[in-house]
């Protein structure tokens, strides 16, 4: 894919520094793959234009602002076309922070971030319950995370 995308060496090498910290300068960054600080500017900018890059973001423990309680959810749906509107409608509830739709025995695969017991259970039974077009639900209380990682982008 990355030849299909007209990447070269040198731009699998800024995706692969700046996933690893997106905090370090172009100046910097152009130091440590040997081009100028613009070059990087220029090559950040196509990368956004491609999409392949879409901003930067935070990285927070949520655990230490309280959040105490991480879940995944398992959405069977009544039927797949609905697909879009029980998105739609999920897209709506803050605590859920990451949506797929997938194969095998769930329609729709959802994580969900909340403070404690109290609140996922609002959030499964007041909020979800609601959303026309789930026919049920299944949840997993995850009990420790044992990483969390970015893929490998080789640097061919």
């Amino acid at each position: 894919m990355a030849t299909k995308l007209n990447l070269d060496k040198l731009d699998l090498q800024i995706i692969h520094e700046m996933m690893e910290n997106a905090e370090i300068s172009y100046a910097d960054l152009g130091k440590k793959l040997f081009v100028s600080g613009g070059t990087i500017h220029v090559r950040i900018k196509k990368l956004q234009e491609l999409k392949i890059v879409k901003g930067t973001r935070l990285s927070v423990d949520v655990k230490q602002l309280g959040y105490d309680v991480i879940a995944f959810i398992g959405i069977y749906l009544e039927k797949s076309s609905l697909y879009d509107a029980v998105a739609k409608e999920l897209r709506r509830i803050p605590e859920i922070i990451r949506l797929n739709y997938t194969t095998g025995n769930y329609s729709m695969f959802a994580e969900i971030v909340c403070k404690d017991i109290n609140q996922l259970r609002y959030v499964l039974h007041d909020e979800l319950q609601k959303i026309k077009g789930i026919e049920r639900t299944e949840t997993f209380i995850s009990l420790e995370e044992s990483f969390n990682r970015n893929v490998q982008v080789y640097k061919e």
